[in-house]
């Protein structure tokens, strides 16, 4: 039962009431560390390709979530194209959090406090699972892409450079 004692996020409560498939994978990686994503997916045992991060961006005013792997780094330029937008700087650390309902390095894209217009990096769509934050530090969910991009009503784009 220590999966369940694990769960406890409103991403996990999401994919748990949504009944997909996924799977929980608990690390041990410092969120300081400098090429923290590398770390994490060594940790995981899996290809970075495979292991996305979640950042917060404000697109023309409003707050989009990008979600690109972590073999690159997020293309502002294409994450505002993609949204509908014209330009595009990385959110403030208190607002990501404030409207995510999550802390920096464990911010999911999944159960956020508020819904958020979101981008998924198109390179998802070529792979069977892909690893997202969980919801907290020390802990990622893999998933298809197809059931990321419908639980958060996301858009796929290259948004990586």
């Amino acid at each position: 039962m220590a999966k369940k004692a694990a769960a406890g996020t409103p991403a996990t409560a999401l994919l748990t009431a949504q009944m997909v498939e996924h799977t929980l994978h608990p690390y041990d990686v410092s969120p300081d560390a400098p090429n923290y994503g590398a770390l994490v997916a060594e940790a995981l045992g899996v290809a970075p390709e495979r292991v996305f991060k979640t950042l917060v961006a404000e697109v023309d005013g409003g707050l989009v979530v990008g979600v690109v792997p972590v073999t690159g780094e997020l293309d502002l330029k294409a994450l505002a194209q993609a949204a509908g937008g014209k330009r595009a700087v990385l959110a403030d650390r208190a607002a990501a959090e404030r409207s995510s309902g999550y802390v920096r390095g464990g911010i999911s894209p999944l159960g956020q406090r508020k819904k958020l217009p979101t981008v998924v990096d198109d390179s998802a769509l070529g792979l069977d699972r892909m690893y997202v934050s969980a919801g907290r530090r020390g802990l990622q969910v893999s998933l298809r892409p197809a059931d990321l991009l419908l639980l958060t009503d996301a858009v796929a784009a290259t948004i990586r450079t």
